[in-house]
């Protein structure tokens, strides 16, 4: 085989073949993140929630912003920084696992987000999904303040190609699992943009947390 037909084959097993339409990913979203519902959600001071004024504008205008960044091409993420809450963390790539849920991330492990393969890489144009555990039994866990963003602040991807992708948030909302909004979180807006997405709202020892903090936010610099 020649060297250009390896180099094919080894782009082919890169890229993910085949993406999930989105209405299916939005179901198979709001169940696996179930599996991040296991947080202990009893410590002194819970975290905390998104403000009303953070939430985004239904009339935020799609494609790509003014002056705005060009879409990358596929590649890999390595990392989440988030600089305004402290968030610098590896990032796990995570698919579907044999039940058909969302893996998330091992719980054991605080400091540690997962990028859903199903949807774009972050940088990509489309809707880039990253998930994390909002705490765990030991304390608090890697998407703990996510809540606490507001509008403007920016999410780093770092990316396997040497670029890193530049998120800026728009908007940051809690959804309650049993109605959670499914085309307007993870449906493309014709630009890059990105979700990070965790635990949030009220919490029962029997049914952990109600809701998902999601932070909203679209591709604003490439470096």
């Amino acid at each position: 085989m020649s060297a250009s037909e390896l180099a094919g084959l080894a782009e082919e097993e890169e890229q993910p073949k085949k993406r999930a339409p989105w209405g299916v990913i939005a179901l198979v979203l709001l169940t696996g993140l179930a599996l991040i519902r296991n947080g202990s959600g009893e410590f002194d001071v819970g975290p905390p929630q998104p403000a009303s004024a953070a939430a985004a504008d239904s009339r935020t205008p799609g494609g790509t912003p003014l002056n705005g960044p060009a879409p990358l091409p596929y590649a890999v993420p390595d990392r989440v920084r988030i600089p305004s809450i402290r968030v610098d963390a590896p990032l796990l790539s995570v698919g579907l696992d044999a039940d058909g849920w969302v893996a998330a991330p091992p719980p054991e492990d605080p400091n540690l987000a997962g990028w859903f393969t199903g949807a774009v890489s972050p940088g990509e144009k489309g809707t880039a999904v990253v998930v994390g555990h909002v705490d765990n039994t030991q304390g608090p866990a890697v998407f703990y303040g996510l809540g606490a963003l507001k509008k403007g602040n920016r999410v780093e991807i770092p990316r396997k190609d040497g670029k890193t992708a530049v998120f800026e948030i728009y908007g940051i909302e809690v959804f309650a699992k049993n109605n959670f909004p499914g085309d307007r979180v993870y449906g493309s807006k014709g630009s890059a943009e990105l979700r990070v997405i965790t635990c949030g709202g009220g919490f029962s020892k029997q049914n952990g947390y109600d809701g998902n903090v999601v932070a909203f936010a679209r591709l604003a610099e490439v470096r």
